[in-house]
């Protein structure tokens, strides 16, 4: 299979002013496109709130996209919506805050309605910590949730609801995956594979991928060294940076020590005829490294090591 790569939009670069994003200026977000583009990257995957920033810089998210179709990128795949959890307001556990997160997602998704968007991918229960016990009644309740966004999301705009599980959410185990897309129906809820998450919490991502191939809409690739041996996932408010056994979760695929399996993987992805786009991702890569040499890197082996995979 021939896959179309896309780049999942985390990036910082050194400045004389500190760290900073492609989002402080259009010369720094030119530098990020014209990167990303350069070594065949055609797809970006973006977080929702990110339409209010680049509005004000381009007028318009339409406006975005035309800047990015003029320089390489082909289109805006997939959209993460940064959902805030909280029980008083809006927590898929919470039957009771349903109604206003079926509402603020339709509001988000009308923002970004003039772009073709394949996916609104949702982390589908709130923190392990937050949530716990994680009994079936929970997870019962999320799929309820994230079934009726997903149909309003599909009905009404053309978009799938897809859930990526990070380590540290409630719904984290195999089993309690599993058992989420067992309760949520399938023509509206789709599963996104986040490769080092599920290895960092002890799940395998490709027998995980088997178990649900006909429920997948994308892939998070990036890889980890590490597994959480030391309870990090119950750490809050970020479990990604505050864990006590190390400062860097992901790294890039390829990378030395790496605990994913990708080859193994693009042989299931190309068994169960997947054909669609693959994202590259590896946030906080900046932590002891380079955003702009981790994309690199991972392109490379995109192209020389799984390319050689893929039939």
């Amino acid at each position: 299979m021939t896959y179309r790569w896309a780049y999942m939009d985390h990036w910082r670069v050194d400045t004389p002013r500190g760290p900073q994003t492609q989002y402080a200026n259009r010369r720094l977000m030119d530098d990020f496109v014209k990167q990303i583009a350069a070594v065949g990257f055609e797809g970006l995957d973006m977080f929702d709130f990110q339409v209010y920033g680049l509005s004000g810089m381009f007028g318009s998210i339409g406006k975005y996209q035309e800047y990015l179709q003029d320089h390489g990128i082909t289109k805006i795949v997939n959209l993460f919506r940064g959902i805030m959890y909280d029980p008083r307001v809006a927590d898929a556990h919470v039957r009771a805050t349903h109604d206003e997160i079926v509402e603020s997602t339709r509001r988000m998704l009308g923002m970004w309605s003039d772009l073709q968007i394949e996916n609104l991918i949702v982390m589908p229960a709130s923190l392990y910590t937050s949530t716990a016990p994680v009994t079936d009644d929970k997870i019962a309740a999320a799929a309820e949730c994230w079934t009726r966004v997903g149909e309003m999301s599909l009905t009404e705009f053309g978009v799938r609801t897809t859930g990526h599980h990070e380590f540290f959410c409630a719904i984290r185990t195999f089993e309690d995956i599993v058992r989420f897309y067992e309760l949520t129906d399938p023509r509206y809820v789709s599963f996104f594979c986040d490769t080092a998450q599920h290895c960092i919490a002890g799940v395998d991502p490709v027998e995980l991928y088997e178990r649900l191939h006909d429920r997948v809409s994308g892939f998070h690739f990036k890889d980890t060294r590490e597994q959480d041996t030391t309870g990090a996932y119950q750490h809050r408010p970020d479990a990604e940076l505050m864990a006590p056994q190390t400062d860097r979760w992901f790294h890039e695929m390829g990378t030395e020590g790496g605990l994913v399996d990708f080859q193994r993987l693009v042989r299931a992805m190309d068994a169960h005829g997947y054909d669609g786009w693959v994202t590259v991702e590896h946030d906080k890569a900046n932590i002891g490294g380079d955003y702009a040499e981790s994309t690199a890197l991972s392109m490379w082996y995109a192209k020389q090591v799984l390319g050689k995979v893929a039939s």
